[in-house]
């Protein structure tokens, strides 16, 4: 059964489309943040893992980031113990640290690994501690209030920030066109514990590192909205700082774009904010004229 006449055309726009963005980005390093709706819901995991192989297929280098909090949150609830978080990050004593490493290690690393390679990709799960590829320390969190005279720091436990990134097992697998698939684990350089990381700032830091040319945070969000509820996209740092002071940029996204800022400032040529829950995002974001989230612009 042939295609009529108007879906051909369409089709064949798309790809003539698509076609100088696969020219300029082949050779390039993409870091996605993997994440939120998109790694839950069948039909957008199945989406996310074949835009991966695709990009691999034509020449880019994808490295996947991902997270895993509620998959954690559940497993602690089955085994009765209870979920705390301070300013949005979960406390994780000893105990929650050895069910973080094995569901973000373990279950959702691999199930993510198994993902790609049903797709026809050669994806490799790894974490922060293999080959020490991340150093990290310990997270200071801090808690003002009226009622307190001074500053108090809070202890979360075995929650950490990149200390420093050794990438050099990442170019190995990338030369060798495996498709590096990272659980957000650290280990302390000099106290050897292991530490939950955020897994938008491992990406952040790692497309730092990789001088990547593109960050992806998949969010739960079309992206960054002005204050009368319009996407806002093609913005440079100067500009999001404003819109920072002025309070456009808050709560739940704020730390995202402070990590996407980070990134671009030390290097990365974009970082861009992408709803998951749009089916192939990654590849609207990337090979068609108008994307589907965000764009912050690094240096030229």
């Amino acid at each position: 059964m042939s295609l009529d006449p108007a879906s051909a055309c369409e089709i064949a726009r798309v790809l003539t489309e698509a076609l100088p963005y696969i020219q300029r980005f082949t050779g390039k390093t993409m870091v996605i943040k993997y994440g939120g709706n998109a790694m839950v819901e069948e039909s957008l995991r199945q989406g996310f893992a074949r835009d991966v192989v695709l990009m691999k297929l034509v020449g880019i280098n994808p490295v996947v980031v991902h997270g895993g909090g509620p998959q954690i949150g559940r497993l602690l609830e089955r085994i009765g113990k209870e979920s705390r978080f301070v300013n949005g990050m979960r406390v994780t004593d000893s105990e929650t640290m050895d069910v973080v490493e094995m569901v973000l290690g373990g279950l959702v690393n691999k199930e993510i690994v198994s993902l790609i390679n049903r797709q026809g990709g050669c994806a490799v799960g790894l974490s922060g501690k293999d080959g020490e590829m991340i150093h990290a320390r310990k997270m200071q969190v801090e808690r003002s209030a009226p009622e307190l005279k001074a500053t108090e720091i809070i202890d979360i436990g075995h929650v950490g920030e990149v200390e420093s990134i050794d990438a050099a097992v990442l170019h190995m697998l990338v030369e060798d066109d495996f498709i590096p698939v990272i659980a957000p684990i650290g280990i302390g350089r000099e106290d050897r514990q292991t530490y939950n990381i955020n897994a938008d700032l491992v990406a952040g830091k790692l497309a730092e590192t990789l001088q990547a040319e593109k960050l992806m945070l998949l969010t739960n969000t079309s992206g960054l909205l002005d204050k009368q509820g319009r996407l806002l996209t093609g913005l440079g740092p100067e500009e999001v700082d404003r819109l920072i002071a002025d309070g456009t940029i808050h709560g739940g996204m704020l730390p995202k774009i402070r990590c996407a800022l980070d990134a671009v400032r030390g290097g990365v040529r974009s970082a861009h904010i992408i709803d998951g829950r749009v089916e192939h995002a990654c590849l609207l974001e990337l090979f068609t004229d108008e994307g589907v989230g965000t764009l912050i612009r690094g240096g030229l």
